[in-house]
């Protein structure tokens, strides 16, 4: 059962998810839903959501699903105009691959997260 949390995040349960499938395309649910410390119900909501807006696709492969992001798609929040689904990933991506290669210190200064923020 995934541990309660209250207040807000800077990251929604919708990116969290997202960032899950593209680690993965083939992940399962259940797995996502430990991963993001949601419910299996949480995250098939989730996947709906970004299906009927037009983020995410799937096909079935026997008893398994294959996700398949759509790059191009355009964030939804005004302040975000211009920003794709792929960039947000390629943030996420460069912030993991340096806390992994250094995980006992915390590396990340707000100028380099302004450097690596896609230029608009």
């Amino acid at each position: 059962m995934p541990e309660t949390h209250t207040g807000w995040t800077f990251l929604t349960n919708h990116a969290r998810v997202l960032t899950a499938i593209a680690e993965d395309p083939n992940t399962r649910i259940r797995d996502m839903a430990a991963r993001c410390r949601l419910t299996e119900r949480a995250v098939q909501k989730i996947i709906s959501d970004l299906e009927r807006e037009g983020y995410l696709s799937h096909t079935r492969q026997g008893r398994s699903n294959t996700y398949r992001i759509e790059p191009g798609a355009f964030l939804r929040h005004p302040a975000e105009a211009g920003l794709t689904v792929m960039d947000l990933l390629a943030v996420l991506a460069r912030h993991d691959a340096q806390r992994d290669s250094q995980p006992q210190q915390l590396q990340t200064t707000p100028a380099q997260v302004r450097r690596a923020a896609p230029d608009r």
